[in-house]
């Protein structure tokens, strides 16, 4: 079945940076959008980013743009998130998600487990 893993989460200082990944399996990778969907304690999901299956075209919040950094590498099936400048209301869930073919941006079709960034001194 399709699985989509996250991994790369941790503690950073502010100011400073973190690299989240997602591996996925079992479907076509290279032929989906994928995007990132954080979660902060106590709040509601909020959409990051999305890059296009071939990586060409990327979308991002507009409250992030300029400090996250959407990629996938399609060879390894893996998606990526880099994150820089980081602050403490960046502190979340991070989850990947496949956006679901058809639908156009904002729906979703699978879900990783999320990756926990804590962002602390």
């Amino acid at each position: 079945q399709v699985q989509l893993v996250e991994s790369g989460g941790g503690l950073v200082q502010p100011g400073g940076s973190l690299r989240v990944s997602c591996t996925a399996s079992a479907f076509t990778f290279s032929n989906y959008y994928m995007s990132w969907v954080r979660q902060a304690p106590g709040k509601g999901l909020e959409w990051v980013s999305t890059i296009t299956s071939g990586g060409g075209s990327t979308y991002y919040a507009d409250s992030l743009k300029g400090r996250f950094t959407i990629s996938r590498d399609n060879a390894k099936n893996t998606l990526y998130l880099q994150g820089s400048s980081l602050k403490p209301e960046d502190t979340a869930l991070y989850y990947c998600a496949r956006d679901h073919p058809g639908y156009g941006l904002g729906v979703y079709d699978y879900w990783g487990q999320g990756t926990q960034v804590t962002v602390s001194s």
